[in-house]
């Protein structure tokens, strides 16, 4: 059996206390963390693959990479 190679964007997140908080915003609910940025790749990546063990091989698509979605930083006067 052929398996798919998919390709999702990941927001990884600093937190204050240390390590990174990271999700997948193509499949909702997907998120993970780790100690260092290395750790929360891998667990990313396991999260996902977890996530997407239970849909349909005819239901999976990639993400939808860098076609729509920007990161633009903005400043607001408080």
């Amino acid at each position: 059996m052929k398996k798919k190679i998919l390709q999702y964007d990941a927001v990884f997140e600093r937190e204050k206390d240390g390590g990174y908080s990271v999700w997948v915003p193509d499949l909702p609910g997907c998120a993970s963390q780790g100690d260092s940025l290395e750790q929360a790749i891998e667990n990313i990546k396991e999260a996902a693959e977890l996530y997407l063990e239970d849909a349909s091989v005819d239901e999976i698509e990639e993400g939808n990479i860098h076609k729509d979605r920007f990161i633009v930083p903005v400043q607001i006067n408080v």
